[in-house]
């Protein structure tokens, strides 16, 4: 038995390459981080966008308390082992009747990190229906190899690159994931994943979170991670500082910086 997975639900995420639906927090408390995220674009008077979708970690207190949730740490910790490392934090927000959306692709073409034990942590901080165009898996596919993308030119594809598997995906396959605010999914960093667009009168808000054993290194370049649990004695990363307060000058500048280095390796040719 682990911390908060079972046997069996260990064993099914090592077989299919995800896990889902976990509750790691209640609706009440996943309606709090959506309304800190709502006050701070009412404020900006946008919905948050750019760089700042970005390791929002480093910026806000609430999304530090957040990639810190130790419910989700228990569950992490329950597949990769108790050194936690968060490499990355992103938001994915489909605006209401909103048309963007997410291609079929693999996380490991391009992120750079070897070996393979990375995990992300899906959020609901609103709910995630069938109409809202969750998550959708190929169950298995963690185990293929890391396989050819193509670029595309779709201004609704709210990947970094418009990356898209260069493989016939047979619909049959495919495995939605709808969840409830306050709701996690897991999967392996080679899953195959994409989603549809938001058809429903509400946004549809998820935080995806990005967790390393610090084993893990960065083959593209030097690299940050924010150290969550347990201790890191492989010393390849650059440990990042939590922010003291909400979008404080050092909390600007430390994001600014490793936003910037995460960006320009996820757009490396």
């Amino acid at each position: 038995m682990g911390k908060i997975l079972n046997n069996e639900e260990i064993d099914n995420y090592n077989k299919n390459g995800f896990f889902f639906p976990l509750r790691v927090m209640s609706e009440e408390e996943a309606s709090y981080y959506r309304d800190k995220l709502e006050e701070y674009e009412e404020n900006l008077g946008k919905p948050i966008s750019g760089n700042e979708r970005h390791k929002a970690h480093l910026l806000f207190t609430w999304i530090d308390t957040l990639v810190r949730h130790p419910l989700i740490l228990d569950a992490i910790e329950d597949i990769i082992g108790p050194n936690i490392l968060c490499w990355s934090s992103n938001f994915f927000i489909k605006e209401a009747n909103d048309k963007s959306f997410v291609t079929w692709h693999q996380d490991a073409t391009y992120w750079g990190l070897d070996p393979e034990n990375v995990i992300t942590a899906w959020i609901a901080l609103s709910d995630a229906s069938i109409k809202t165009g969750p998550m959708e898996v190929i169950p298995k596919s963690h185990k293929w190899d890391t396989e050819s993308h193509i670029q595309t030119n779709n201004n609704y594809n709210l990947l970094s690159r418009g990356q898209e598997l260069n493989k016939n995906i047979s619909k049959e396959k495919v495995v939605s994931m709808p969840l409830n605010a306050g709701e996690i999914s897991l999967h392996h960093i080679k899953l195959a994943h994409s989603s549809k667009p938001n058809k429903t009168n509400d946004r549809r808000i998820g935080l995806a979170i990005r967790y390393i054993k610090p084993d893990v290194k960065n083959i593209n370049t030097n690299d940050s991670a924010l150290l969550v649990r347990g201790v890191d004695k492989f010393k390849h990363y650059e440990l990042e500082i939590s922010p003291n307060e909400d979008l404080s000058d050092q909390a600007v500048l430390n994001h600014k910086k490793y936003s910037d280095i995460h960006v320009r390796n996820l757009m490396r040719e």
